[in-house]
């Protein structure tokens, strides 16, 4: 763009200066066909004029592309800007949606957990009972055995008694 811009400019001023050189030459009239009609007029000064009319015509132009471009590439920026809030939107939707998810699962576990930890906890207090009362059985069992042996230890001692106090009585 700022070379196109350069050499408009110097080409501008390329030609201000020849027709500022021969000013006296572009003023100077000639016999001029404008088809039907014959006029005199200063050729140099016709074509300056057409010169700078299209000059004047290119700029419009390019100034007119210009603004459609900017125009343009405003809408498009609109839109892409439309498109992107779309999807951070839709991004952030599937994060919420995420976070839901997990939570929720999160929550399940938590449960399954708490469950598993009273289910736990009552097998715990059911063994704890059971072992109670299997120890409670064993100490009756060994306390009736103890005293069965303990009676029959009593009964061998009383029997063997008799026997030993006839040994040990001196005879006289």
């Amino acid at each position: 763009m700022r070379a196109r811009l350069v050499i408009l400019v110097l080409a501008i001023l390329a030609v201000a200066g020849f027709a500022a050189l021969n000013w006296s030459e572009f003023l100077r009239t000639t016999p001029l066909s404008f088809g039907l009609v014959v006029m005199e007029a200063p050729l140099g000064l016709i074509m300056l004029a057409i010169l700078g009319i299209t000059a004047l015509a290119f700029l419009a132009a390019n100034a007119t592309s210009q603004t459609q471009l900017l125009i343009e590439s405003r809408q498009h920026s609109k839109a892409l800007q439309a498109q992107r809030d779309l999807a951070d939107k839709a991004e952030a939707s599937r994060f919420t949606e995420l976070r839901q998810h997990l939570d929720a699962q999160l929550r399940e576990n938590r449960q399954r957990e708490a469950i598993a930890a009273t289910e736990f906890e009552k097998a715990m207090v059911g063994s704890q009972r059971e072992l109670r009362t299997q120890l409670e059985q064993m100490n009756r069992t060994l306390a009736t055995r103890m005293g069965e042996i303990e009676t029959r230890i009593d009964a061998r001692l009383e029997r063997a008694r008799p026997a030993t106090d006839l040994r040990t009585t001196p005879l006289v």
